[in-house]
């Protein structure tokens, strides 16, 4: 199956959440490409503000079912995924 697909769903926080003007969606997204960094190669296809904000060196996190991980973790069906500017204490 070529054109498979897996279904996640996107939460978009704080400053990424105004800017793309969306807090959530449901995202179909590649099988055979179904990780962190290609779920963010795939936003950034977008264009504009997703590839703006998501551009290699500016500063957000990625948490799958609530727990922050790397470019390489996987994705699968039904999880959801948070992107969200680091936290900063004051």
């Amino acid at each position: 199956m070529a054109n498979a697909s897996v279904s996640i769903e996107l939460v978009f926080l704080a400053r990424l959440r105004e800017r793309f003007g969306v807090a959530r969606e449901t995202y179909a997204l590649p099988t055979d490409s179904a990780s962190v960094a290609a779920l963010l190669a795939s936003l950034r296809a977008r264009g504009k503000v997703f590839a703006d904000e998501l551009a290699e060196g500016r500063a957000y996190r990625v948490a799958v079912n609530h727990t922050v991980v790397g470019l390489d973790h996987p994705v699968h069906a039904g999880d959801e995924v948070a992107i969200f500017p680091p936290v900063t204490g004051g």
